[in-house]
């Protein structure tokens, strides 16, 4: 015997196995998302916007416009932060999006990636990315940084 469920709106009536097949399907789909984002390696477990904050941070390290080395160690301070226009901003040789942004200015990103170990947050002054940030690969580079001669 089929069990059938009633439509809201449209007085169709759909197979109840049908609507619960979708509706795993969505939960799963839900579940995997930052899976998706995240690189194959990851061992911190940094989420998808910790991930994209770190590698915009480290791309900042590389440049001595937007950054400083710490004496006496292999840390890098960066106080100097792009502004952003329209809907990308520059850094480095290259662009990124103001959307893989938000947590260049996002106090508990910073918090986070010390807590880990990979940076030294002085909110909203600057930020030291430590050895450990600098060499960790987040997999992201080649996402969210655009080459361009712009």
């Amino acid at each position: 015997m089929a069990v059938y469920y009633p439509s809201s709106n449209s007085g169709h009536r759909y197979h109840l196995k049908s609507l619960l097949t979708a509706k795993a399907a969505l939960y799963t789909l839900a579940r995997l998302k930052d899976r998706i984002v995240a690189p194959k390696s990851n061992p911190l477990k940094l989420n998808a916007l910790q991930l994209k904050t770190l590698t915009l941070l480290q791309e900042l390290a590389r440049s001595p416009e937007t950054s400083t080395p710490v004496e006496e160690t292999d840390d890098v301070r960066i106080t100097n932060f792009p502004h952003i226009h329209g809907n990308h901003f520059h850094i480095g040789g290259g662009l990124a999006m103001a959307k893989d942004a938000s947590g260049l200015r996002n106090e508990n990103v910073w918090r986070a990636l010390e807590r880990k170990g990979v940076a030294r947050a002085f909110y909203p002054l600057g930020i030291i990315l430590t050895s450990a940030g600098i060499a960790y690969d987040t997999g992201m580079r080649d996402r969210i940084l655009l080459r361009t001669d712009h």
